[in-house]
């Protein structure tokens, strides 16, 4: 029979592109957990579209792997800070977490994030300095940095001395010193034996586990998931379910789940430090404890950083309103949002001033792009406003968020990236160049990020990475200008055609082809001025009885802009909004008549 001794739960941390879902492969393929002739593709843990897609992990994920009849269970988490609450939420899931840092790029913005939960909540880590095998890797150094990571984040001494393994989670090895040859995961397995505690749970006490991570079946419903602190658990058995509100619950297990690999089973008992998915719950929320009396004494969580910016999301009143998706009320839209909120703590809903509005309070705008796209794909139609950061009273003061920024880019683009932050009230705080790529450190408002990885990317043709963590709340930095172009907005309904659009050229670049649907206060490309210019790209040429010799040449267009979802969020400004449907992303004004918006620009000018 299995004993919490037997038992290891830790957590694999990092900043984005580190390795770790690839770690979690190797961990997974060397422990057993497929047959020898299994395909299991790369990045197996990353089972969400978006993921594969966006090559990042947005949920983080149970799985578990048997090593010499021991137990190890493994949560892969995300790597980007728009997603660090599904980090901060499973600390209290675990009793050790495995640090992956680059061997060349050493710790970054989310590594120091990460490691401070981490250490916040006592764990005992073990750090792997992946990819030793990278051109101009440096191990020794990025050991250094790390240990210096974990002095300025008031580490105790027993996690000052955490062990160091190096080696390459792409070529499955990992060893003790960067100068030994690797064969296999084995000494990782075994320094997670051997330096990550089991868990602390009593196998003879009452019946007690925190909820840290949801889950859904459509056989049975949804899935409480946590570790099980004390006492044992079998189907059918009766619990308790403390709310966060003082009430309490009894109900009825009626499945009981273990991780395997990248499947789950069922199970007849759930053991004291293991972690386990119970369901029997029609409303169970992260956060809550379920015990086994109602009696029992709620069980502390995780604090959650709170959201920095918030984004409005409407119906889609425009004119192709409800041609494209079938979700498309308001009552809809509405579940969807409250049912997101109570699967991810970093977001927040509540309803807006206006009916039909809902105010979405979130880390970052990629984190709102996964949502609306996850919706686009279930069939929604919605609005999304640009993003506005969220304000707060400090000592009687009106204050923004601020954010630590952290750029890595080729030494000729430095000049037009400290520039392009001053712009954007930035401030340099760090720089060092090395190998031919400059580092810089800058602190700036995170509203004044917005937008500016796409800038970066531009200035550095491509070549720019940029990374930043929420600081602190600081004094309003005054008015900042991130789009300095105006934009060609459609005057009339109706099909664009290339005679129209070549002429509109000529004025700016275009985000529409011919033969695309269009509508007045539809935003059909971009002015190089700052104001914005009605225009009418649905205008055919006149037929006439006289031939020109230049008749029947065909009109060459340059390939229209075509936004992602994330990118048009940024970009668009704050009268202006994104139409996001399953077949398209449309840019438009929020008042799509010209004549009303003339009259709405009198009434701003006066004051009304």
């Amino acid at each position: 029979m299995v004993v919490p001794s037997d038992i290891r739960n830790i957590a694999i941390i990092a900043h984005v592109d580190h390795g770790k879902t690839t770690l979690v492969d190797q961990l997974l393929r060397q422990g057993g957990a497929f047959r020898e002739n299994q395909t299991v593709s790369e990045r197996a843990m990353d089972s969400m579209d978006q993921e594969r897609e966006r090559g990042i992990t947005i949920k983080a994920k149970n799985t578990s792997v048997r090593w010499n009849e021991k137990i190890i269970n493994i949560i892969d988490t995300p790597g980007h800070a728009d997603f660090g609450g599904e980090v901060e939420r499973v600390m209290k899931m675990v009793d050790g977490v495995l640090l992956v840092v680059d061997a060349y790029e050493g710790p970054q913005a989310q590594t120091r994030f990460v490691l401070k939960k981490a250490l916040a909540e006592n764990l005992h880590p073990i750090v792997f300095v992946n990819k030793i095998d990278r051109p101009n890797a440096d191990p020794i150094a990025v050991h250094d940095k790390v240990l210096e990571l974990f002095l300025d984040l008031n580490a105790t001494e027993e996690q000052f001395g955490a062990p160091f393994l190096y080696g390459s989670a792409k070529n499955g090895f990992a060893v003790t010193s960067p100068d030994q040859v690797g064969e296999s995961m084995g000494p990782l397995f075994q320094a997670i034996m051997e330096k990550i505690p089991a868990p602390a749970a009593n196998p003879d006490g009452e019946f007690k586990m925190l909820i840290s991570n949801i889950d859904w079946s459509d056989y049975v419903g949804r899935i409480a998931i946590g570790k099980i602190l004390g006492g044992q658990l079998k189907t059918g058995d009766t619990v308790w379910r403390l709310k966060k509100d003082g009430t309490k619950e009894r109900a009825k297990v009626t499945k009981l789940i273990e991780f395997n690999a990248l499947s789950t089973r069922d199970s007849s008992e759930g053991i004291a430090g293991n972690i386990v998915g119970i369901a029997g719950f029609e409303d169970a929320d992260i956060g809550e404890t379920l015990a086994g009396s109602e009696s029992a004494e709620p069980l502390p969580f995780v604090e959650i950083d709170p959201p920095t910016v918030q984004m409005a999301f409407s119906i889609n009143d425009g004119p192709f309103g409800g041609r494209e998706g079938t979700r498309v009320t308001s009552r809809e839209i509405r579940d969807r949002l409250f049912r997101e909120a109570r699967t991810n703590i970093s977001i927040s809903v509540e309803d807006g001033e206006d009916a039909g509005t809902f105010k979405v309070s979130a880390r970052g705008a990629m984190q709102v792009a996964v949502l609306v796209e996850s919706m686009r794909r279930e069939g929604f139609e919605v609005l999304v406003s640009r993003p506005t950061v969220i304000e707060r009273m400090v000592d009687g003061q009106r204050c923004e968020p601020y954010e630590t920024v952290y750029v890595e880019c080729p030494d000729p683009s430095v000049g037009g990236i400290i520039s392009g932050l001053a712009n954007r009230k930035g401030r340099v705080d760090k720089m060092e160049s090395l190998h031919g790529r400059t580092y810089i450190e800058a602190t700036c408002t995170t509203r004044g990020l917005i937008g500016f990885e796409f800038e970066l990317l531009n200035l550095t043709s491509g070549e720019g990475i940029m990374s930043h963590l929420f600081k602190e709340y600081g004094p309003l930095a005054g008015e900042i200008r991130t789009r300095g172009t105006g934009t060609l907005v459609a005057m009339e309904q109706g099909t664009a055609m290339a005679y129209a659009l070549d002429s509109l050229e000529a004025r700016g670049k275009l985000f529409v082809s011919p033969g695309e649907e269009v509508y007045e206060g539809m935003i059909v490309g971009e002015n190089p001025r700052t104001d914005d210019l009605p225009v009418n790209p649905t205008k055919a040429k006149q037929l006439t009885n006289h031939r020109s010799s230049g008749d029947g040449k065909g009109i060459q267009l340059s390939p229209p802009i075509k936004f992602s979802l994330e990118r048009a969020i940024e970009y668009i400004a704050p009268d202006e909004l994104v139409e996001a449907t399953p077949k398209n992303l449309r840019l438009r004004k929020k008042i799509l008549s010209m004549n009303e918006r003339k009259r709405q620009a009198k009434k701003d000018l006066a004051g009304v």
